[in-house]
């Protein structure tokens, strides 16, 4: 029973914190397509901050290639945005915005990954 609670508490858990990474990184797309490049980065940065708080919990209830993939995002989407390459920052911070669902999902009480 306390093993479920656990697994219930960290599916919740999980499903809040990507959930708000998400939403950062969609306002900081926001921004970026309205060329607010400076602001864009702040919004990347203050996401990515979060996000390398969380790791230590992230590492050990998670898949490691999932995050450390999810980290490696970061990272290029910091350097697409300051060289201000629109294109390239849209596309990785949705794919970055993917991975964290995946991520979510990987976590999720469900048959496929239970069995």
């Amino acid at each position: 029973a306390a093993l479920l609670a656990f697994s219930l508490w960290n599916i919740r858990h999980m499903d809040t914190e990507t959930g708000r990474w998400r939403a950062q990184l969609q306002e900081t797309d926001r921004l970026a397509q309205s060329e607010c490049w400076a602001e864009a980065l702040d919004s990347l940065w203050e996401s990515y901050d979060d996000w390398t708080l969380r790791q230590t919990y992230l590492h050990i209830v998670s898949h490691h290639d999932a995050v450390d993939d999810a980290e490696a995002m970061y990272r290029r989407a910091i350097a697409f945005g300051e060289t201000e390459e629109l294109s390239e920052f849209h596309a990785e911070l949705s794919d970055l915005r993917d991975q964290l669902r995946l991520i979510a999902e990987m976590e999720a009480l469900n048959i496929r990954n239970v069995l």
